[in-house]
Order: C-alpha cells, then structure tokens, then sequence
C-alpha cells in the first residue's frame, strides 16, 4: 500500500511538472509576527508541544547494538534512551528514584548505571538493581524505585518517545501512517555516518525553512544555485507533511542522467524518484536524501527550541545506506555533510537569526504565506491547534476517526 500511495504522489508531481503547473493555497494567510517573538506563547508551545506530543529522539542506526545507550534533556526534561537485550527501544526519565540524579550522561553501551550521587544501580531496562549500603538506608520496594518510563515507538527506523509519563495519546495514531511511508527509505538496515548539533533562531522561524521551497533560488544561490526549482507540492498525513517539486524529470541517484519519469510505468520509476523532496515529522524533523560516498544518504534535522524565544538547536544526522569503505568514499561523505552544514548554518539559520532579531522590534504586526506557501500556512495553523487543545481535546484529534473524517 505504501508503494502505490507513493506512486499517486510521483504522479502528481509528475503531471504538474509536465503542464508547468502547481497546487496553490486557496488564500494568502497572515500569522502575527507575535507568534514567533511572545515568550509566554513560547513557554506554551516548549510545553503543550514538546512535553506533550510525541517526539522523533534517535534515529535506530543511532542505537544499533544491545545495551547502547543515549541521555539528552528536551525542553528541561532528562531522557535516557536504551536498546533492551530484545532489540526493542525504551525511554525513561533519566533521574535517580532516590534524590533525582541523572544516572547517564553522553552516549555509549552499559548493561547498568549507577548513580554517581549515592551509589544507586539501575538495570539497563530500567529496574532498581541495587541499593547502596542497603542495610543503613533501610527498607523499600525496589520494584515501586525502577526509573520512570515514557511512552516510546520505533518504526521505519525512527525512534520517538513522549515526554508525558501520563501519556495516553498512542504514538502509532498520532504519525498518522505516515511512519508505513517513511519505511521506504530503508533507514531500519542503514548505518550513521557523523552527526552535529548547531544553533539557530526561533523553532518556527527555522522551521518554516524545511517547508519553503521558495526561498531556494534566492537565498542559495551560491551553494545549490539560481536555477534551483522553487514550486512545491505539499502532502500531508495529519500535521506530518512531504514536499516535492512538480517536475517528470528526474536524475537517478549515482547518475547526472535525467530520465522522463512519465516514461515509466508504476513498477519502473526509481525509489529515488518516489521519495523526492522533503519529509517533515511534525514539530521539529525534517529528512532530505543526497548522494555522497559512493552511496544513498539522508539528513535527518532535528529541531529543539532553546531556553529562549530566540533560539533553537538542531542536531543533523547524516545517515547512510552502507557505511563508506574507501577513503575516496570518506571524504565524499564528509564534504556533502560539510555542505550541508554551511547551507544551513550560514545561509538558513544566519537569515533565519536576522529575521527574529528584526521581528523583535515589533514594528512588523503580521508575516505572510503566499498561496504559493501552503506547507507554513498548515504548519502553522497545527501548531496553534495543538498549543491551545486540552489533553481531552488532542486524544480526540488524533483518534482513526477523526483524523479519516478530517481528510
């Protein structure tokens, strides 16, 4: 089914690029500039959002091995992710059931941790496994101690986890069946090649970037060039989003060849072609392919706000479909990261930066999406929706029923 759901949106694309031709909008929307620049909204969306709906935390090939282990904070909250010996993912919240001490730092593979307060020892799967000087502290339920656990999910290669312990939303209804889709990458069998974590402006403001094909032309002119397309077909799967440019060409990856893709029956159009553009995981991941070491590869961007209206932090993952052998190949890899580094730090994010700042002198009442824009003027509206919806309100939102009605 996934295959033949992307096949219809290749020949979406592919009909709209033959007749030269897009789907708009049907207005011109205004977003208050407050939006981006009111702290208390901020601190709204940091909650309601962040802390309450599910999140993309690791891709798989981050975690590959029994025991492997990674401790981030997301929004305030500590969370340690860890590989169970079955293969499956768990989430807790990485603070001691004694004082609330993180057992984790970094990164790594540890069948336990220990707390470096006191001494207490946690089971990789999250189970209070020993007490220090047991016999002084005095008697507990060690079963009642073991780490509190977040709702997680892995699928296509993706792990998510909810920073709700009281979560009732599953994570399976809230992607929509937009995770049986991104399962065509593969990304379950592929390796990870480097990874970064960079600054940038306001999550939206920076956000908005991964939904704008517009903007390429002007603003990356020098690094993918003047000629680049800047028309998008957006799709959408509740508020998770695909956009591709309409076009019937297009290149193989490995190859500077361009074939007719109106050419090709169903069966013969290329993976490359079926997964074109950029997949966004609402609120904060985007997944672009590119070619680099020989080989298929994808950045996965994932989007954190900061401590501040004015800030976000985006850890790039570069993720590939074999781990390059050559030093050729090495250096390939290295140089496509390293470009995409300078695409986004000095040209999305700088902008992105000097946008915000100019914003904050609240001289400018409202900001526009064209009909042209359509992926920001729906990213928009679901984020407004969903800072604002009560616990009730989101579980109804994202029930089969409701989401089938609302397409």
């Amino acid at each position: 089914m996934s295959r033949e759901e992307l096949v219809a949106m290749t020949r979406n694309l592919i009909e709209h690029g033959a007749a030269d031709t897009m789907e708009y909008a049907d207005e011109v929307v205004r977003v208050p500039a407050s939006s981006y620049t009111d702290p208390d909204l901020y601190e709204q969306e940091r909650r309601n959002i962040f802390r309450r709906l599910p999140l993309m935390v690791a891709p798989s090939c981050e975690l590959p091995e029994p025991g492997d282990y990674k401790a981030m904070d997301i929004c305030g909250i500590p969370l340690l992710l860890t590989r169970q010996r079955d293969g499956s993912v768990a989430a807790f919240l990485n603070m001691c059931s004694h004082r609330g001490n993180p057992v984790a730092s970094g990164s790594g593979n540890a069948s336990r941790f220990t707390c470096g307060y006191h001494g207490w020892t946690f089971k990789n799967d999250g189970a209070l496994l020993g007490v220090a000087s047991a016999k002084d502290f005095g008697t507990v339920d060690k079963a009642a101690l073991c780490l509190k656990r977040f709702p997680s999910y892995e699928s296509a290669g993706l792990i998510w986890a909810t920073l709700d312990l009281e979560s009732k939303l599953p994570i399976a209804d809230y992607l929509s069946g937009y995770d049986a889709l991104l399962s065509a990458f593969g990304f379950e069998g592929w390796t990870l090649f480097s990874q970064r974590t960079i600054p940038g402006p306001n999550w939206k403001t920076a956000y908005d970037g991964y939904l704008d094909f517009y903007h390429l032309p002007v603003l990356h002119k020098d690094t993918f060039g003047a000629d680049f397309y800047n028309r998008a077909n957006y799709f959408f799967w509740g508020p998770h989003q695909r956009l591709s440019a309409p076009s019937k060409m297009a290149t193989r990856v490995g190859s500077d060849i361009e074939e007719d893709l109106s050419l090709l029956s169903d069966d013969e159009i290329p993976n490359d072609a079926l997964l074109s553009g950029v997949w966004t995981i609402f609120p904060h991941v985007s997944i672009a392919s590119f070619y680099g070491g020989g080989q298929r590869g994808a950045m996965i961007s994932q989007l954190f706000p900061g401590e501040t209206v004015d800030e976000s932090f985006t850890t790039q993952f570069y993720v590939m479909e074999n781990q390059p052998e050559t030093d050729e190949q090495v250096k390939s890899a290295h140089e496509q990261f390293d470009f995409l580094e300078v695409v986004v730090r000095d040209e999305d994010y700088s902008t992105g930066k000097r946008q915000h700042q100019a914003l904050q002198s609240g001289m400018l009442k409202e900001v526009l999406f064209g009909k042209n824009e359509r992926g920001g003027q729906v990213f928009h509206q679901w984020v407004d929706k969903l800072t604002h919806a009560s616990d009730t309100e989101l579980l109804d939102i994202f029930t089969p029923e409701q989401r089938e009605a609302a397409e």
